[in-house]
């Protein structure tokens, strides 16, 4: 008989996925639906789609991690703990949400877990800093893939990649036979169909990403408790995060989902290529990965790169006469445009500070985005310690 405890764990997990649903499906699939290149159903449907893929393959590794590796005594995720646990991680996202800032489901996760471990004094220090260490490393790889794309190959990549949508649609549906067959509509040219194309592809990988790292946020616990097996726990996370991308995705859809598809179509998709492949990398090892945080370094380093570009590297090193980083910078090239070499003198087509990349705000995000987690870990440590119904 399912125990109601069992139950409740399991709506609980739902809905911590049905949150990752309606909150990752902007991000991934704001710049298609921006650019009219497939409508908002259909990237819901994608997002569910390649999430449970990623999930399905690569998200166990992260489970595993999380639910088993991370503490040396999986008998201390009971139901009841493994309920707290996700509690924790909804109330250390609420915080965020309420300061406006995109939190880690990831690191607050973690945060979460390590708290119940250090209070049953079952935490495995090994992992945990090997998790640390990636998470300071990843960001920094971020950056500076994002700053060579920027300063070297961004030009090149925006004349490939810029489009114009036509007056018409971009297919047109023939249904003189039994089944629908999309064609290309007469006005749609090459360069609006590799385009469509590219922008729909980045945001399955960024769907499928979000699969490798996210699925462990909602269904660890219960996988390490042993209350509930990986497949099913996996299933039904898929659900609630594609019950949550068709509901209240459509919202952060219409906003572009995050700061991230605020950027050019170009910068878009180099910031979200860069940030998921190495979040896909990261889950092949079982490394619980920030997305958030390795997007909005991969932005600082793609506008440094663009807004350096005329500079040598002496002069970028010691910061000489050299414009200021703005990710405006990001929006420099237009299709055609032929730049300056690098360690030209003229620098008055590097544009000035702009709205896109502010420090004041960059700083309080990536504050935030740590703060959040510290809030996940040191309301778990607390509770599990001196709660007297934990028995720690």
């Amino acid at each position: 008989m399912i125990s109601a405890l069992l139950v409740a764990g399991v709506l609980v997990s739902m809905f911590v996925a049905y949150n990752i649903g309606g909150s990752t499906t902007g991000p991934a699939f704001g710049p298609a639906v921006g650019a009219d290149a497939i409508s908002k159903p259909a990237a819901a449907a994608l997002m569910g789609v390649f999430f449970f893929i990623g999930a399905w393959t690569l998200g166990r590794n992260v489970v595993t991690k999380l639910g088993t590796e991370l503490v040396v005594d999986t008998g201390i995720f009971t139901p009841e703990s493994s309920i707290a646990v996700l509690f924790f991680i909804g109330i250390a996202l609420l915080v965020g949400n309420v300061f406006g800032v995109p939190a880690s489901t990831s690191m607050t996760a973690v945060g979460a877990i390590a708290g119940l471990g250090l209070a049953g004094g079952v935490l495995d220090l090994a992992v945990m800093g090997q998790i640390v260490i990636w998470w300071v490393v990843s960001p920094i790889i971020g950056f500076w893939v994002s700053l060579i794309i920027g300063r070297y190959f961004y030009a090149r990549l925006n004349g490939m990649v810029a489009m114009e949508r036509s007056t018409g649609p971009l297919f047109d549906v023939d249904r003189s036979g039994l089944v629908p067959i999309p064609r290309v509509h007469r006005t749609t040219n090459r360069r609006e169909l590799g385009g469509t194309f590219t922008v729909v592809a980045i945001g399955c990988l960024m769907a499928f990403s979000s699969g490798t790292s996210n699925i462990a946020n909602a269904v660890a616990p219960l996988v390490g408790s042993g209350e509930l097996a990986m497949n099913p726990a996996i299933a039904f996370g898929g659900i609630a995060v594609t019950i949550g991308a068709f509901t209240i995705a459509r919202r952060t859809l219409e906003t572009m989902g995050s700061d991230i598809t605020e950027l050019p179509l170009t910068a878009a998709i180099v910031v979200a290529s860069v940030s998921s492949t190495l979040v896909v990398f990261l889950s092949a090892l079982g490394i619980p990965a920030s997305f958030v945080i390795i997007a909005t370094m991969s932005i600082v380093g793609l506008g440094w790169g663009r807004a350096t570009r005329p500079m040598t590297a002496p002069e970028v090193v010691a910061g000489d006469g050299g414009p200021p980083v703005t990710v405006d910078a990001l929006a420099a090239d237009e299709e055609g445009e032929t730049l300056p070499p690098i360690g030209a003198e003229d620098t008055e087509d590097i544009p000035r500070p702009g709205a896109l990349f502010n420090p004041v705000t960059t700083a309080r995000v990536v504050l935030m985005q740590n703060v959040v987690p510290v809030i996940a870990t040191v309301g778990s440590y607390l509770t599990f310690r001196f709660v007297p119904i934990f028995g720690f």
